[in-house]
């Protein structure tokens, strides 16, 4: 009976191992505070990660006075070095840093680090990557205006940025300046959106029927784009990206398929704008809105998109127009051949999205 418990515990030992030797999570907590005249930061480390990286054992060591006497500078040092803060897109300079500061109850050693500022910053953001040596290590981020908690954040290997916005006039500038750059870009990077653009402008048209079909669409990609950057209904990327691709099909088909009834060109702007609507959402949710001025992000972005989709708008109609008025019979094939392109593109698209998710190597 001995023999077999014996073998009993052997085995729970070997197939358990690393739960007799556990020890919780370690985890950073870093504390911006944001006040007229003067930032602070409190840097919070556990004892196992800096014992790691400082190669000290046992890790207790770190809460004993004489410890943090002899290695405090090397403690600051370290802390401080993985930590970086820039105001309205500027690289600030080291904070004054305290002597580290143990405290036992959580395992943990804390410096505190104090800027000067010249004068209240718009945005201010931290990078920080505290413990690479951990892959799961993660770095728990608080930023205080004026006392008040007014962002919280979680870092690690993968995200190792997080950008505040002060809710003063400042701010929101900084938030205009930052996301009406974002929307501009994203439509001239978004070759589906602008594709399903440029199929509407195939047939031409007066500038009020152009400008009709182009407000249809902003007013529907608006609806959408708010609704899911603020949680009110927001589909899948894995059904949104599809069907982006089917609305640039059937603009195309639709081409080829009109006579000489009804421009609804300004339906189908409407109609498909609000499924282009939830798929600019999705860059959006990525960009980390600012709780304090989510409304102001989001108007922000939308002009963006707006200003980028105008411009390439204006350019491709004038072009369009300048061929018909130089020929007719130039400006039906171009109507004809440019539909076809536009149907196999969307084609191309929707089965890359369906069936190879990832990218076709």
């Amino acid at each position: 009976m001995r023999s077999a418990a014996a073998v009993i515990v052997a085995a729970l030992v070997l197939l358990f191992p690393q739960r007799a030797s556990a020890h919780p999570t370690p985890f950073s907590y870093l504390d911006v505070r944001v006040n007229d005249g003067v930032a602070t930061i409190d840097v919070v480390a556990h004892i196992i990660d800096v014992a790691h990286d400082l190669n000290l054992d046992p890790p207790e060591r770190l809460l004993q006075a004489d410890t943090l006497s002899t290695r405090g500078a090397d403690i600051t040092t370290l802390l401080a070095s993985r930590v970086r803060m820039q105001a309205d897109g500027t690289t600030l300079p080291q904070p004054s840093w305290s002597s580290p500061e143990a405290l036992p109850d959580r395992q943990s050693v804390r410096i505190t680090g104090r800027l000067a500022l010249t004068s209240r910053p718009g945005s201010l953001s931290l990078d920080a990557k505290m413990f690479p040596y951990d892959p799961q290590h993660q770095s728990f981020v608080n930023f205080y205006e004026d006392d008040t908690l007014a962002l919280q954040a979680i870092l690690d290997l993968s995200k190792t940025r997080v950008e505040f916005f002060s809710g003063s006039r400042q701010g929101i500038w900084a938030v205009v300046r930052k996301f009406v750059p974002a929307g501009v870009e994203h439509i001239l990077i978004g070759p589906d959106h602008l594709l399903f653009l440029v199929g509407l402008l195939l047939l031409g048209g007066t500038i009020r029927q152009l400008a009709l079909v182009v407000s249809a669409f902003t007013v529907a990609h608006s609806i959408t784009l708010s609704m899911a950057a603020l949680n009110v209904f927001s589909p899948p990327a894995r059904i949104i990206e599809p069907a982006i691709a089917l609305s640039i099909v059937y603009v195309g088909a639709d081409n080829l398929l009109v006579r000489d009834g009804k421009d609804v060109r300004a339906w189908i702007a409407f109609g498909f704008g609000f499924i282009h609507g939830f798929g600019f959402a999705n860059v959006l949710r990525e960009m980390d809105l600012p709780r304090t001025a989510l409304g102001w992000s989001l108007f922000s972005f939308n002009l963006g998109v707006e200003v980028g989709q105008l411009v390439v708008v204006v350019a491709v109609a004038s072009a369009f127009a300048a061929l018909r008025a130089r020929s007719e019979v130039a400006g039906r094939r171009l109507a004809v051949g440019g539909s076809v392109a536009v149907m196999v593109a969307g084609t191309f698209w929707f089965i890359q999205r369906v069936f190879f998710p990832g990218g076709i190597a």
